[in-house]
């Protein structure tokens, strides 16, 4: 079971056990459940797992399978040896997507959200406006993580990277008083936040009039800086920084201060000899929080004195000295983003913490797919020079995860790890009707397959409320969104042998959604290792 204190030995160890475990049921992880007919997915699997597995109902599978807190687990048949390992495994393996006291209980919406389901009790109105619940969730948790970190390093200055319309940019700065740079790929997103962060201010001086106080702010709050810029995976971090010096801000909070002693460069002549220190254990000050719901995982990290590459040394001659210290963040970085920022965390003297919560892992660059589905190339490609670095994959980014063999996540498996297990544990115990549309979609696969065998994996956008629709009326629609005709003749009898085996595709689909907490185990796994062989 996984635990934040894992020594050096112990994370090497349980990387190892992650991918001997995910390259042998890596049939299961690199499916797609679409082809569950074309491809026979069911007769893949081990012969005797599937007389117990197809004659599960939808709450068994949620109770059996799926839930690793279920404890009184009554089954109805034997199940073979291979799979209750199978099962045990994955669930020991995998890191918990709840925090310690919520493990084990069943998922139930945070006490925020018990008086009102959709405004959180710890967020003021100012901050609510244009949030959904869950975000206001996030916001809050982190902005809270946030504000403790900058603290622990006495920063005041934080860059949020990926700030989207602001929300929590906005909670940073006019909430808890810091100085905040947010950067955004987005222009018409950053507009929006500007507009956003206008209202703030307006409902602000509203109240103030409201309570029969001067008009004037007394001691106005800084308003954000937003910078439309986009962060290129393949640029240094001195290019960053000069991204975030490209920000011609009108009203800036107190900085925080170059302070290079805070953040000393490996190898420099200024570095005093390291206390014995058991090499294999993370550094004291090295903190991990997690607030795991659906597919997120935060990490806290200030930085260690001895974290710093040599190369860094002449770039803090070129005009970078005087740029202040700032703590490092991003809600929901996407795909190699959250690479990028961890990167610039272990190299750049300025950053003293960075959190990282990350998302679309199936965006991650790897050797075998450097170019994934969605990926987004920079507008400009970099000149080579000092503001390039030699391109690094997302993952692996360590170089003990690196040489394992086995260590390879295809774009499916990745993808798969962003699925969060507790919703459809939810709609499993809720026998909900929406559960028909993985068999619906994968019997319109041989459909299509039959008619253009070229035509493989197409993309169907959603069918609103697919499930409530008979077969034929779902096929009509999605043949029309594939460019076949949609009076294409389907084979009754057919289409009834494939709809009785919607209990197999849904199984199987539990089956991929049982490994996806491991797969992001590995990912995140693997950060952690390399922070650690960074000195971190």
């Amino acid at each position: 079971m996984f635990s934040p204190n894992l020594s050096g030995d112990e994370q090497r160890d349980l990387a190892q056990n992650l991918t001997t475990f995910l390259s042998h049921y890596s049939h299961i992880t690199d499916s797609y459940i679409i082809e569950f007919f074309t491809e026979d997915l069911w007769y893949k699997l081990p012969t005797k797992w599937q007389p117990v597995l197809g004659d599960l109902s939808y709450p068994q599978i949620a109770d059996l399978l799926l839930d690793s807190a279920q404890e009184d687990r009554r089954y109805p048949s034997v199940w073979p040896l291979s799979l209750l390992a199978f099962r045990a495994t994955a669930h020991t393996l995998a890191f918990p997507r709840q925090s310690g006291r919520e493990r084990g209980r069943e998922a139930v919406k945070p006490e925020e959200f018990l008086e009102n389901q959709s405004q959180s009790s710890l967020l003021g109105h100012i901050f609510r406006k244009h949030v959904k619940p869950k975000k206001q969730h996030e916001i809050c948790m982190l902005g809270t993580l946030v504000k403790q970190l900058c603290d622990e390093t006495d920063c005041k200055s934080v860059v949020d990277v990926g700030s989207g319309q602001g929300h929590l940019t906005r909670f940073l700065s006019f909430g808890l008083g810091l100085s905040v740079t947010a950067v955004e790929a987005d222009h018409n997103l950053v507009a929006m936040a500007s507009k956003f962060d206008g209202q703030l201010l307006w409902t602000l001086e509203k109240e103030k009039q409201k309570k029969n106080i001067s008009s004037q702010l007394s001691d106005p709050p800084s308003s954000p800086c937003h910078v439309a810029s986009w962060v290129n995976p393949k640029a240094s971090w001195e290019a960053f920084i000069k991204q975030l010096r490209s920000a011609a801000c009108a009203n800036k909070c107190p900085s925080t201060p170059s302070r290079p002693s805070k953040k000393r460069l490996r190898g420099s002549e200024q570095d005093e000899p390291a206390e014995s220190t058991d090499s294999d254990t993370l550094p004291q000050d090295f903190e991990m929080t997690q607030e795991l719901h659906s597919k997120e995982m935060e990490s806290v990290m200030p930085s260690s004195p001895r974290s710093r590459r040599q190369e860094a040394i002449d770039s803090m001659e070129d005009n970078q000295q005087d740029f202040p210290d700032f703590v490092l963040t991003g809600l929901h970085a996407c795909g190699d983003l959250s690479t990028t920022l961890l990167r610039h965390f272990v190299n750049c003297p300025h950053v003293r913490g960075i959190t990282s919560v990350a998302c679309c892992y199936m965006k991650i660059t790897t050797k075998e797919n450097p170019t994934p589905p969605g990926l987004v190339e920079p507008p400009v490609a970099p000149t080579r020079g000092r503001d390039s670095v030699p391109l690094d994959f997302g993952y692996p980014m360590s170089s003990w995860v690196r040489q394992m063999p086995g260590h390879q996540l295809s774009y499916k498996a990745r993808e798969g790890a962003c699925h969060a297990v507790e919703d459809y544990m939810r709609r499993l115990r809720e026998e909900s009707q929406l559960l028909r549309t993985h068999c619906y979609r994968a019997a319109l696969e041989t459909f299509i397959r039959a008619a253009r065998p070229d035509l493989c994996r197409a993309g169907i956008q959603t069918i609103k409320k697919a499930h409530l629709l008979p077969f034929t009326e779902y096929a009509r629609l999605g043949l029309a969104r594939v460019g076949l005709p949609p009076e294409l003749p389907l084979d009754p009898e057919q289409v009834e042998v494939m709809l009785k085996q919607q209990v197999r595709v849904v199984v199987y689909f539990s089956l991929s959604l049982l490994l996806a907490p491991v797969v992001e185990s590995l990912v995140l796994l693997d950060r952690m290792i390399y922070l650690q062989e960074n000195g971190e």
